[in-house]
């Protein structure tokens, strides 16, 4: 693979299967089947699909938060439910749509939490943990808002932080729902130029996103979940065409423009029906 892409897989989910207990069917509620992916290093890939797809719920299985009814995830090779808790927190990175319940710490506080996976058992943080998580802060432009509460902090703003601290975690995977979510157009653009910097290393990043115009822009490779199953992936050209959106998100799509722009991204212009 070009673009620093090493090849090397970071990532394996074979054949997931999950259902969120609950619900008319004894079995619970299906919301992913049979669906398989690969994260290579160097790799930024983009999971699309649209509202129930179960694209959050793919994620935290990959991120080993759920545990699948079928299937299983590996990293580089070992089960996922094989690691140990501090063992996964080193390798993985996730970062979720929001908190349901904030916990009442200041942002420095929240981002060094990031870096207890790196310390030993009772052992004080080092300068390197405290140097991480400054440049983590400085990097997401919320270095300003370090001694504030997340109480006290926007929408964007606490989604820059939940970001700073994934930063500061240097997960070698790194699984993020709608990072762009309460953004402005400006910090949307600086977490994606981030997330591709990332990419560019030994990490690999996977995004959930609706985003279709960041997502052309900034993917390497696009993967469509359509009710829990994945039903198309590849390079954003071909993937962000309407033929293959419209079986997915429906006939909206068709009336969509896509185009490829001089410097080889894939650019989407939604429209009005009949507009």
């Amino acid at each position: 693979m070009g673009d620093g892409v090493s090849g090397r897989v970071l990532l394996r989910a074979e054949d997931l299967a999950y259902a969120h207990p609950g619900g008319a069917d004894p079995g619970g509620v299906r919301a992913v089947e049979a669906a398989s992916l690969e994260l290579c290093a160097g790799e930024l890939a983009f999971l699309i699909g649209p509202n129930g797809s179960g694209k959050s719920t793919l994620l935290r299985l990959c991120a080993g938060l759920l545990r699948p009814d079928r299937g299983r995830v590996t990293l580089e090779g070992r089960d996922l439910a094989d690691l140990s808790d501090r063992e996964r927190a080193r390798a993985v990175g996730f970062l979720p749509q929001g908190l349901a319940v904030l916990p009442d710490l200041g942002v420095r506080e929240f981002v060094l939490a990031g870096r207890y996976a790196h310390v030993a058992d009772y052992a004080a943080l080092s300068r390197v943990d405290l140097a991480a998580v400054d440049e983590a802060l400085a990097r997401c432009d919320v270095a300003e808002l370090a001694e504030r509460n997340l109480y006290e902090l926007s929408g964007g703003q606490r989604q820059r932080v939940f970001v700073a601290r994934a930063l500061a975690q240097e997960a070698r995977l790194l699984l993020v729902d709608e990072p762009t979510n309460a953004l402005d157009p400006e910090h949307q653009l600086a977490v994606f130029e981030l997330l591709v910097e990332l990419a560019r290393g030994e990490r690999g990043v996977l995004v959930v996103t609706h985003d279709l115009v960041l997502a052309g822009q900034y993917a390497r490779r696009v993967l469509v979940l359509d009710r829990g199953r994945l039903v198309a992936q590849g390079a954003p050209q071909t993937i962000l065409r309407g033929r293959a959106l419209e079986p997915v998100y429906g006939r909206q799509l068709s009336e969509a423009v896509f185009e490829d722009d001089p410097r080889g991204t894939r650019l989407v212009l939604p429209r009005r029906p009949g507009g």
